[in-house]
């Protein structure tokens, strides 16, 4: 058995980490099979010598979180647990560095993993990017929060948000109402991340001015947008066709910014996704940025994580499978 001891000083702190009924510390517990016990400032850690380390580690992490004021919870757990797993747990310590935006309640918008942080970096850098990654990843929050932003800060006059009017996978028939309540279901994921960054009132205010658009892909044909941030979401429901005709609509001072889940493709049978083959065809092109998330990313409830891994697995065993039988069919007619 080993012991270890970790030092927190702040009262703060040590109600942050270890959460409401110690929910982060029983967490923490039950990754690394080992005990936890506050005494004072003493946080002190019994169990097998590697374990111990491990969770030590961890627990660094967290403080340091905490001490630029984040709120610690489940999620960030995990994530901490996963990255000292992977050695990469200095680099959390920037996530509390960057905030994009602050909500309309008051909350600060910040990169909750690395993954995030540089998508939004490549966001910042570049004209162009790509974000490819699960659901649960922030794809399109992160994009609406760096476009509220850019907004706010005038270095762009206007928000135009967009996405294919693709089914996911059912024929919903006729939508009842004019054409703006017709297409409203595919877009209600855009329409949340802006009333939460804006509030109803602003979000209403800018709408009817015009200063923010939300529309079906088909109607970005035959428009140049200058001066303007444009979120392309569920990209990966676009047809190659559509995918060149949104990235030429391109003007001055804009930027794009293209998200979606290619493991999530609507289309009809035999359509190539826009977005797998712009993920091809643009790799090496300057200005723009191909960021892919991971399940590492999922910031919804832990339970996201475990099915998309279950369903990595799945999908890898049957590619494998796919290809050894492509292999002995290949073989069989070479004899």
């Amino acid at each position: 058995m080993s012991t270890e001891v970790l030092l927190l000083e702040n009262e703060t702190d040590i109600f942050n980490i270890f959460g409401n009924l110690d929910e982060n510390i029983k967490l923490l517990e039950s990754e690394y099979g080992v005990s936890i016990v506050c005494r004072g400032s003493e946080v002190k850690i019994t169990g097998s010598e590697g374990d111990v380390a491990r969770c030590r580690r961890a627990l660094a992490v967290l403080k340091e979180l905490s001490d630029k004021n984040q709120t610690i919870t489940e999620q960030n757990v995990r994530y901490a647990v996963s990255m000292v797993e992977d050695n990469m747990e200095s680099e959390i310590a920037s996530l509390g560095d960057d905030c994009i935006a602050v909500s309309a309640k008051g909350r600060p918008i910040r990169p909750k993993t690395i993954g995030q942080k540089k998508y939004v970096d490549a966001i910042r850098k570049n004209t162009v990017v790509l974000g490819v990654g699960p659901a649960g990843t922030g794809k399109t929050y992160l994009a609406v929060s760096m476009a509220v932003s850019a907004l706010r800060n005038k270095e762009i006059s206007k928000i135009i948000l967009t996405r294919p009017a693709v089914e996911a996978g059912e024929k919903l028939g006729f939508l009842p109402g004019d054409l703006q309540q017709k297409i409203d279901p595919y877009l209600r994921p855009l329409y949340d991340a802006l009333y939460d960054m804006l509030g109803f009132e602003t979000y209403a205010k800018y709408a009817e001015k015009g200063i923010i658009e939300i529309a079906p892909l088909a109607y970005m044909r035959g428009r140049t947008l200058d001066d303007s941030f444009i979120i392309l979401d569920e990209a990966q429901n676009s047809t190659k066709e559509q995918m060149k005709m949104f990235l030429t609509r391109l003007g001055f001072n804009s930027k794009a910014v293209i998200t979606g889940d290619i493991t999530q493709v609507d289309l009809p049978f035999g359509k190539q996704s826009g977005l797998i083959d712009a993920m091809e065809v643009l790799k090496n092109i300057e200005g723009i940025g191909i960021s892919e998330l991971t399940h590492k990313d999922v910031v919804r409830n832990p339970i996201v994580q475990k099915i998309i891994n279950a369903y990595e697995k799945r999908d890898g065993r049957v590619r494998r499978s796919e290809t050894r039988r492509i292999t002995k069919r290949t073989a069989g007619r070479e004899k």
